[in-house]
């Protein structure tokens, strides 16, 4: 048996469920999976809070009517928690125990057995507090961990069921991108998402902008440090950061680096 079949087996036997849906590669194809497995008794549940771009939400909206799965949308305000926004060490800890609670809550209120998310082997490797609060959920839970399902597995699934977020970039929630102990607030994720929107027509691959107060630190593939560092292309972008608000610019010269910002707590 394959993985893919061994998947949907195990989904099968969860009778009946919501999978938290943001719209990338790992939600997208437990959400396909689900519903391969269990049709009009799988949802998906997209949270929308400041913390996502409006492109992610259009995104998530379109692969889930293509999927064919029902969608719930929630509007849900993440910055409420002082806890969250203080942006410490345990930020994505707190991020997830507001957020499943209120998924898990929406599952007991409509006899929904299981709320399921999309963590996977790769993501062991990682500093991923969020993941230690998973297990503080009855309900909650995570079938690809539970087949040792990694994220070239889930990437080849999604090619295979024609999804086309099969190839897209892994991607992280806005919050991530301010370094620690820097407070969360509206203005600061709008900088941050303004200032990737600039860039992105100029660099293909991973791309991040990371927020250290008063500086912006760039960072690309770096295949594509070249590029952004044409004479025309680093002054535009030096001058449309600094309109966001920004004091100084500077491109990371170690390139792309997932979690950098976790750096400081080694």
């Amino acid at each position: 048996m394959t993985k893919q079949q061994q998947l949907i087996e195990l989904i099968k036997s969860y009778k009946s469920v919501a999978v938290a849906f943001s719209g990338g590669v790992d939600s997208s194809t437990l959400a396909k999976a689900c519903h391969l497995a269990l049709g009009d008794k799988a949802i998906a549940v997209t949270a929308v809070s400041p913390l996502m771009t409006e492109d992610e939400i259009n995104d998530a909206q379109q692969v889930a009517e293509q999927i064919g799965i029902k969608h719930e949308i929630f509007h849900f305000n993440d910055l409420a928690d002082a806890q969250f926004t203080a942006n410490d060490k345990m930020r994505c800890y707190h991020c997830h125990i507001n957020r499943f609670k209120f998924m898990e809550d929406f599952c007991r209120q409509n006899n929904i057995f299981y709320l399921l998310e999309g963590s996977n082997e790769d993501d062991k490797g990682d500093y991923r507090p969020g993941m230690t609060a998973l297990k503080e959920f009855d309900r909650v839970k995570s079938p690809f961990l539970e087949l040792h399902i990694n994220k070239n597995e889930i990437r080849q699934m999604a090619k295979q069921w024609n999804l086309p977020v099969w190839n897209k970039l892994s991607s992280a929630c806005l919050a991530s991108r301010l370094a620690y102990g820097i407070e969360i607030t509206p203005e600061r994720l709008h900088q941050v998402a303004q200032a990737e929107k600039i860039i992105r027509p100029f660099v293909q691959g991973q791309m991040r902008v990371r927020h250290h107060g008063d500086l912006a630190r760039i960072e690309v593939d770096e295949t594509q440090i070249t590029k952004i560092i044409r004479p025309e292309t680093i002054k535009l972008i030096d001058v449309e950061l600094k309109k966001l608000g920004f004091k100084f610019v500077t491109i990371d010269l170690s390139g792309y680096t997932k979690g950098s910002n976790n750096a400081i707590l080694k």
